[in-house]
């Protein structure tokens, strides 16, 4: 006679664990480094669409195992202060207008990753949360900022940043 435990307990043992799965692939194809290809962002009233800090910002944000996040991206045509020791206040400014980077945690779902910033470049983001969408297609990496609105100038926008990851 078939002892009916003895099928189950394995079977659903087995279950469980394929069912956990999907959650961890998922994940690790998020963990690593991606470099940014393209930011841009888009007014919702008017529709226009621009790039964010040039056509060719520099960036890359790190993603660990440990949920924790490390992001910078910096303008194409950032300025290099002649003598860092003698900056003048509109190059410090000029500095500060053509990088956003912060710091935090990070939860990923497998469609959205929430960020909670820690650390920020600009004091107002630290403490506050982004929620991206996220499409992964192999190397490629695009996040789709759900409609906020914007801490440089109050409109209603959308953000879509692209990566790629760094081999």
């Amino acid at each position: 006679m078939i002892s009916w435990k003895r099928f189950f307990l394995p079977a659903g043992c087995l279950l469980t664990l394929l069912m956990s799965i999907p959650a961890v692939a998922a994940d690790n194809e998020l963990y690593g480094t991606w470099r940014l290809i393209s930011f841009q962002r888009t007014v919702l009233s008017t529709g226009e669409t621009t790039d964010v800090l040039g056509n060719s910002p520099r960036g890359l944000v790190t993603y660990g195992k440990d949920g924790r996040l490390f992001f910078l991206v910096v303008g194409d045509n950032r300025p290099k202060p002649s003598d860092q020791a003698k900056m003048t206040d509109q190059e410090r400014i000029d500095s500060f207008k053509s990088m956003f980077a912060y710091s935090g945690t990070y939860t990923y779902d497998g469609k959205l990753i929430k960020l909670t910033i820690d650390l920020s470049w600009n004091e107002n983001w630290t403490g506050t949360n982004i929620v991206w969408e996220v499409k992964l297609d192999g190397n490629k990496l695009t996040l789709n900022a759900i409609p906020h609105k914007s801490g440089l100038d109050g409109k209603l926008v959308s953000a879509v940043l692209k990566w790629e990851k760094v081999q």
